[in-house]
């Protein structure tokens, strides 16, 4: 979801709900609900989908009930913090009920904090300082990293942990990136720029291993 509301990604997102007009949930949880952050994704997906937003704070917004989430056939995932998230969603019930969804046939997608969420691990700066996090909903198998070399200290950070068994093998990609995963499988890494890269990296003795991953252009 870019400031000016285009994104190849997000397109290609509604073209695998296989419908004119899904339904599309925006959860903003690790953003404090941000009302703007809402208003973006609304204004993006506007015309081209039936779209909700799932409020945990019930402040600007009504509250949202998490079971709400079974009904959709795309759940968005907005970045911030992503230990935030993990805490208020499991407080709320909410993973249960993605997961439900999730197995029901919802697609699951998200940025940054929306990436990590759904693996085991990952490394995020919700503590201030970048951290190793090893409670994520484990939708997913592994680590994840966002941000791979568009954040100064991400990547050497990551692979770091790796190699010292901190954190599990898993997958790091640039911004503007998006992994695709089919039933805990990796089917495809795509990009809607033409520099966009991704990695699985993996324990390697005392180091890690850096395996580029191929990587589709998507075409806005």
């Amino acid at each position: 979801m870019s400031e000016d509301g285009s994104s190849a990604i997000d397109d290609f997102l509604l073209e695998l709900c296989g419908k004119d007009l899904p339904r599309v949930c925006f959860i903003p949880t690790a953003s404090g609900d941000s009302e703007s952050y809402a208003s973006r994704f609304e204004a993006a997906f506007d015309g081209r989908a039936v779209t909700s937003v799932l409020s945990l704070f019930g402040g600007l917004r009504d509250y949202g009930d998490p079971m709400s989430v079974g009904e959709q056939d795309l759940i968005y995932v907005g970045g911030g913090s992503t230990a935030n998230l993990l805490a208020l969603w499991r407080l709320h019930g909410l993973h249960s009920s993605l997961r439900s969804a999730a197995a029901g046939g919802t697609i699951l997608a998200g940025i940054s904090a929306g990436m990590n969420c759904w693996f085991e691990e990952s490394s995020t700066d919700s503590f201030g300082p970048l951290a190793p996090l090893s409670d994520g909903l484990s939708f997913l198998p592994g680590s994840a990293c966002p941000h791979y070399r568009g954040e100064p200290g991400r990547r050497d950070k990551y692979l770091g942990w790796v190699a010292e068994g901190v954190l599990q093998e898993g997958y790091a990609v640039d911004d503007h990136v998006a992994l695709v995963f089919r039933d805990g499988e990796l089917a495809e890494a795509v990009s809607e720029r033409p520099e966009g890269r991704a990695f699985h990296v993996s324990r390697d003795g005392d180091g890690a291993l850096e395996s580029e991953l191929g990587v589709r252009r998507l075409i806005a």
